[in-house]
């Protein structure tokens, strides 16, 4: 009994979050005129991943106890680098497709070893190099575009494309199995890993953490820098979506806002130390099947902001009030 409560402690946010996704998506599901049907989810599917990607790379600085105000511009950033230089031949694809994820895990990374090495505040670092990546985005990408087919030259990228954004075996969301494949692969073992275990601890307690002998500077770098990879791969798979770049600003600054949002109603606390990437998913999946919810009842697309705010202040009361009931913090763990 003493471990389900301690599961259930340390679970709490994720579990409401999963509660509440379904019972958003059951019901868009019932007023939609189609109905559960493979095209209608993968439609939602691909829409809620891009904003999963971005909120699991807000997730990691976050559980740190810092705030990453840049991840909507790299994710921006990303696009634009992406729609230029993943095209040609398979080769050139590959070579693109690293390149972008690079340019990802190096923006991270200098986030992090300005705050790392630099000591200047997560918020005030990140809004400033958000500024920086978005003038490179634009640089790059003056006016939407895309790369256009030209007589002879092989281009593999609507192939790839369309493999992203359709299904596997005619039934699962290609978007999906990669959502899921980035949990596996990425966010399980960094949760895990000594670098994984050290950002915990930071935003727990970051005097006791330095005690204990853990590396501070390294865990801390060590998130930011997979922040930018995440948030890379959320590009990477926009332009894949589109087909096209777009140095957009209002786009960069709804997806680190929404980023943000999700990790809130992903039951990660904002003080950090205590949380998970995979509750920032389904708080992901809970803001945007809000327009999903908006669309098949008829609703105007302005009130949008008015549904987040109101999912989102639930989320934080709920989380409020659940604290307001202990008398030690130590509780919530024991």
């Amino acid at each position: 009994m003493k471990d389900l409560r301690l599961w259930l402690g340390q679970n709490y946010g994720l579990l409401l979050a999963i509660a509440v996704f379904i019972l958003m998506f059951t019901l868009y599901i019932a007023n939609h005129s189609a109905g559960l049907t493979v095209p209608v989810v993968t439609t939602a599917a691909n829409k809620a991943v891009l904003l999963a990607l971005v909120a699991m790379a807000q997730t990691l600085p976050v559980l740190t106890g810092g705030l990453d105000l840049s991840v909507g511009m790299v994710f921006v950033l990303a696009n634009c680098i992406a729609s230029t230089i993943v095209t040609g031949t398979p080769l050139q694809v590959a070579l693109g497709i690293v390149g972008t994820l690079g340019a990802g895990l190096l923006a991270g990374s200098i986030n992090g070893a300005i705050i790392v090495y630099g000591r200047l505040q997560p918020i005030i670092t990140t809004l400033a190099m958000g500024a920086v990546y978005y003038g490179i985005a634009l640089f790059l990408r003056p006016i939407p575009g895309g790369f256009e087919p030209r007589e002879g030259v092989e281009n593999v990228h609507e192939d790839i494309a369309d493999m992203m954004t359709w299904t596997v075996w005619e039934t699962v969301p290609t978007s999906l199995v990669l959502l899921l494949a980035v949990v596996l692969v990425v966010w399980l073992p960094f949760r895990r890993s000594t670098l994984g275990r050290g950002c915990y601890a930071i935003g727990s307690a970051e005097g006791a953490a330095y005690m204990s002998g853990v590396n501070l500077g390294r865990s801390r770098l060590a998130a930011y820098a997979l922040a930018g990879f995440l948030a890379a791969l959320a590009g990477l798979l926009l332009t894949f979506v589109t087909f096209s770049g777009e140095a957009s600003a209002p786009i960069g600054g709804t997806y680190t806002l929404n980023s943000i949002a999700a990790v809130v109603i992903g039951g990660t606390s904002l003080y950090g130390g205590a949380g998970s990437a995979i509750g920032s998913i389904f708080g992901a999946f809970v803001l945007r099947t809000i327009d999903d919810l908006l669309f098949v009842f008829d609703l105007p697309p302005l009130w949008q902001p008015l549904f987040q705010d109101v999912v989102l202040l639930g989320a934080v009361s709920l989380g409020a009030a659940r604290v307001f009931r202990i008398r030690n913090r130590l509780e919530l763990f024991g």
